[in-house]
């Protein structure tokens, strides 16, 4: 029986579900230990820092590794070398890095002053945490399209056991640095890559340089989305200590409230490995009922999964941010009924917008979080308590995404969906911005 489910899931799956099971745990324990060892004041800045991470570096580098997957899967399948499609996307990653690096930099007396309460090193931290999200993602690209998942997993894992470990050490000695809690975000994605490199240098080898053309033809629009969905999930941590510099407490507050609320995504994430696969396939016969049929199951999957963490959310959610993360009580289960909406229309926008990559319109995914993310500006812009108008903002933000991939959908659906190929390496789980 059990072998009989397992067959059932894409090659890859269990490996990397595994991985990312733990690395999620990680998130977790951090957070909780943090938490309880920093006091509301560096716990916010800790907080904004988080944000910031996997705000922009799952949004700028997940991109390049879906991409640098896609092209070594198709090179394995014609015995080609995966090593110029890494030197390509290494360069793509380190000129995206540089870039942002120049610009933190630019601002750094403004980013440590507004954002992280006049500490500098919190700024340095930021640089190092992306680089070495850089460096993660690109290897994960390589280790996808060779589909050696156990070293794809085995890289989260790494990444995630040692996260635990580093935090455990902190809270046992008693640091009540935030710095200190931010560089582990640097140095276990490094010693991770360092882990399972071995594969990635033996099957690197020679070959003629890959054309630019092929790795940056959909990173633009593929980019940009992703960007803009880690915007709309991550940005309310912080626009809250933009909003209010002095109301330390509703950053670190919110941050732990959207740790419990987002648990969903995790779930999502080991399903979204088989779910655009499928769609693609289906969109590449020209099976509508298939398409259809297999949406309408993942969003009934999603759907439940969203009520089911909604209910516990707003039933315990206030007290276990206390009691899990020493959060302070500034939020009440009305708070979470809103992240919880939030979250269930999110996922919502993930499932559709796998559907419209499923049909080749990488441009109406991105029109739809542009839109989303306008709207959550907007909505931000309400004269109400900060924590509200951060709430209503990815509320709204996440409805307005869900409902225009919808009308896309509805139009898109309505001609033979474009013949397309499926992908041939495994769709990298989402995070929701947790990891």
């Amino acid at each position: 029986m059990i072998r009989r489910l397992l067959n059932l899931v894409p090659p890859g799956t269990i490996a990397i579900g595994a991985g990312l099971g733990l690395l999620g745990l990680a998130s977790y324990v951090h957070l909780a230990v943090a938490g309880h060892s920093l006091d509301k004041a560096d716990y916010s800045s800790l907080s904004v820092l988080w944000s910031i991470v996997f705000t922009l570096g799952i949004g700028v580098f997940m991109p390049v590794e879906q991409e640098v997957a896609r092209i070594v899967a198709g090179r394995r399948t014609q015995g080609l070398p995966p090593g110029p499609v890494l030197a390509r996307g290494a360069a793509v990653a380190a000129g995206v890095l540089v870039v942002m690096v120049v610009i933190v930099l630019a601002g750094y007396r403004v980013l440590a002053d507004r954002l992280f309460d006049g500490d500098g090193a919190m700024v340095w931290v930021l640089v190092g945490s992306l680089a070495a999200m850089a460096v993660a993602y690109t290897t994960r690209g390589v280790l996808s399209g060779l589909q050696l998942f156990p070293w794809y997993g085995g890289q989260l894992g790494v990444d995630g056991g040692l996260r635990i470990a580093f935090v455990a050490l902190l809270g046992l000695a008693g640091v009540t640095e935030p710095v200190w809690y931010g560089a582990v975000l640097v140095a276990a994605p490094l010693i991770g890559v360092l882990a399972t490199l071995p594969p990635v240098l033996r099957a690197i080898g020679g070959g003629l340089p890959v054309a630019w053309p092929a790795l940056l033809r959909g990173l633009g629009l593929l980019t940009a989305s992703s960007l803009l969905s880690q915007v709309v999930v991550n940005v309310g941590v912080i626009n809250a200590r933009v909003l209010a510099p002095s109301d330390v407490a509703t950053a670190g507050a919110l941050l732990s409230a959207l740790v419990l609320v987002r648990i969903p995504l995790f779930v999502f994430a080991s399903l979204q490995a088989s779910l655009l696969p499928g769609l693609a396939t289906s969109a590449t016969t020209g099976n509508h009922a298939a398409f259809h049929g297999l949406l309408r199951r993942a969003l009934g999957v999603v759907s439940a999964l969203g009520l089911l963490g909604a209910v516990g959310a707003v039933l315990l959610g206030p007290w276990l941010v206390g009691a899990l993360f020493d959060a302070p009580g500034v939020l009440d289960r009305g708070d979470f009924a809103w992240l919880s909406v939030a979250t269930l229309a999110y996922l919502w926008a993930m499932v559709l917008g796998q559907a419209l990559l499923a049909l080749d319109r990488h441009r109406a995914q991105a029109v739809a979080w542009t839109l989303g993310v306008a709207a959550l500006v907007i909505a931000t812009l309400a004269p109400l308590s900060v924590a509200l108008r951060v709430e209503l903002g990815y509320t709204v933000g996440s409805v307005v995404v869900a409902a225009v991939m919808a009308l896309f959908l509805r139009g898109a659906t309505r001609t033979t969906p474009p013949a397309a190929p499926a992908p041939a390496a495994a769709t990298t789980p989402v995070s929701g911005g947790v990891r």
